[in-house]
């Protein structure tokens, strides 16, 4: 976790030094630095195992949601043409995940700490001003460091295992550039596609209950680019 955030204050140091050397709005390096309002889902999709006495707990109608979370982020991307790119982001996201409906007041998971390892391939519209863009691609969702909550406690499931998960990525957004020396305003929003397995276990090491989860979360930035 030091090394991530090391990197994540280099990165944003580069981009905020970077306007001394951005002299081509054409090049072929841009960075990003934004802030991301990041909003899971979470929803309960199924529960694939419960012991008998935490399967009596769970009510027919048992459902999750997953807390939103506000993150710096930074974004590093390549133009491998004027209209393609390939980006990459740095950013930790944490967030419980809590009962609704009929398990309302439940707290089942705390702070997951959540790495976004996301790839887009992107493609740049010529507007001959501002520049809009959509993309895709592959994202690994990496858990750290993710607890059970005390009413996972309560009912023997003393600690959590969320499995890392591969999904994918739609993007879309646009650039507007603030001058004529590669400064933009860049305003984007991907949503995320991807399932979680959940896993709880007693204090001998035993699983007790294991779910699955949709998170499709929004991320919906705003921030400075620099191209240079």
């Amino acid at each position: 976790m030091r090394k991530l955030a090391a990197t994540a204050v280099l990165a944003a140091a580069v981009a905020f030094t970077a306007p001394a050397h951005a002299a081509n709005p054409d090049g072929k390096i841009q960075i990003k630095v934004l802030g991301s309002a990041v909003l899971p889902d979470g929803k309960l999709d199924k529960v694939k195992f419960a012991t008998p006495g935490i399967a009596a707990a769970l009510p027919v109608d048992a459902a999750t949601k997953a807390n939103d979370n506000f993150v710096p982020t930074v974004a590093i991307e390549y133009f491998v043409t004027p209209s393609v790119s390939l980006e990459t982001i740095c950013c930790v996201t944490q967030h419980d995940v809590d009962g609704k409906k009929g398990l309302a007041g439940a707290e089942l998971i705390s702070n997951a700490k959540i790495i976004p390892a996301t790839l887009t391939l992107k493609y740049h519209f010529n507007t001959g001003g501002i520049k809009p863009y959509v993309g895709a691609g592959p994202t690994l969702f990496i858990f750290v460091d993710e607890k059970s909550g005390a009413t996972a406690r309560a009912l023997g499931a003393e600690r959590n295992k969320l499995q890392d998960s591969l999904g994918l990525a739609l993007q879309a957004g646009v650039d507007i550039p603030l001058n004529n020396k590669g400064m933009s305003l860049s305003l984007d929003a991907k949503r995320y596609f991807l399932k979680v397995d959940s896993k709880w276990y007693d204090t001998t090491g035993a699983k007790v209950l294991e779910t699955r989860n949709k998170l499709d979360p929004w991320v919906l930035s705003a921030g400075l680019a620099w191209r240079f």
